[in-house]
């Protein structure tokens, strides 16, 4: 299914250079940052108070984080837990004061707006399982990584493998740059995101590689060049992307507007990798492949001629 199709390639690798120097500005200003300022952790990584309170009617989410955060807790996190009944609230550690008396002084308020409130279980998470979460969190992300290189490697060629990784890895570390400069919070939703962000943009790499795979072997295209066989199956992508891209940005942003502050942030960080997935797969992953020296005989192995002898009976 195509909305358009372009007849004239678009020369997508004669900026390249503009492009990846722009990328690469962009990359190095997303690790000052992370260095620099370091994210936002959320409560889940850095320990803190766990409620669960309970209303005899579905709870006013919004009422309730406001009566929270007038208590001086502005990073909070307040969502609902089984039923509309149900409310877990996340309360950030404190020096000056016990977890039990967090709890008490948040319930007290919170009975002042509803007395029909009940606090179901307070439970206080250390900082030895914000340590634990950060660890499988970069582990996990570790995992996909060699499980994208390898995969790539045997789908296509050692020289595509590289160049998707390091295209990735690009939109994940913009993505964490982009939180550690606006200091927005950095949770395990917002971790999920950048997971999904890098199976997203493999898969843009992936469709990118598979057509100028299929351009390479394609016996009208011989006499094309490297870049412009790249530019052909860029340009060949381009209906498709729009299609999946927009419609995916669509969900995204209902998200983003609808989903409250729960979604907020994961919202965001999928709008930031959609948008730096298109560009990389682009100009970095496109770009990194041709620089590499990558050529036709890499996707069509030459058929050795048989010589005379061959098959003679001695």
């Amino acid at each position: 299914m195509e909305f358009f199709r372009i007849k004239k390639d678009i020369p997508f690798m004669r900026h390249a250079l503009v492009f990846n120097a722009i990328s690469a500005i962009t990359f190095v200003l997303a690790v000052f940052f992370l260095l620099h300022r370091g994210l936002h952790l959320s409560i889940e990584f850095t320990g803190g108070t766990v409620m669960e309170i309970t209303y005899s009617q579905p709870a006013d989410l919004d009422g309730i984080r406001k009566t929270v955060e007038g208590l001086g807790y502005t990073d909070n996190q307040v969502q609902s837990f089984g039923t509309a009944r149900d409310v877990m609230i996340r309360l950030p550690t404190r020096k000056d004061i016990s977890s039990a008396q967090q709890s008490e002084n948040v319930v007290n308020a919170l009975k002042q707006q509803n007395p029909d409130v009940k606090l179901q279980r307070v439970e206080f998470v250390g900082p030895q399982v914000g340590d634990e979460l950060t660890h499988d969190g970069l582990m996990a992300l570790g995992f996909v990584v060699i499980g994208i290189m390898i995969y790539l490697a045997f789908r296509f060629e050692w020289k595509y493998a590289v160049a998707a990784i390091i295209a990735n890895l690009h939109d994940v570390i913009i993505i964490m740059g982009f939180f550690a400069f606006f200091q927005w919070e950095f949770s395990l939703t917002v971790l999920a995101a950048v997971l999904a962000v890098l199976g997203y943009s493999v898969n843009e790499s992936v469709v990118v590689f598979d057509r100028v795979r299929e351009t390479f072997r394609d016996r009208r295209c011989n006499r094309m060049t490297t870049p412009e066989v790249l530019n052909h199956g860029i340009t060949g992508t381009i209906s498709r992307t729009v299609i999946t891209h927009g419609s995916t940005q669509v969900m995204v942003l209902s998200m983003f507007f609808f989903g409250g502050p729960a979604l907020h942030y994961f919202a965001m960080a999928l709008t930031i990798g959609i948008c730096f997935g298109i560009y990389s797969s682009v100009f970095v992953a496109s770009t990194i492949a041709m620089w590499l020296g990558v050529k036709r005989e890499d996707l069509i192995k030459p058929i050795k001629e048989k010589s005379e002898t061959d098959g003679a009976v001695v």
